[in-house]
């Protein structure tokens, strides 16, 4: 999963399971047919890019308690 700058271009929103702590949030950007995610924290930390078919694996494996 390559890692990119984030852009102002891209409309950031935070996922709703970060939940009501401010402090340890994951912003999300649709990109077309990818979705980038960021550390809202640390926004000059860059972004992954996941395509399609690796989203859906990385949130089953999320759901599935397979990634901690």
């Amino acid at each position: 999963m390559p890692s990119t700058p984030s852009s102002e271009a891209r409309t950031w929103f935070k996922s709703s399971h970060s939940g009501g702590n401010t402090t340890e949030c994951v912003e999300a950007a649709h990109l077309g047919e990818a979705t980038a995610i960021r550390d809202s924290k640390a926004v000059e930390g860059g972004s992954l890019i996941f395509q399609p078919s690796s989203w859906s694996s990385f949130v089953s494996a999320l759901q599935d308690g397979r990634l901690r």
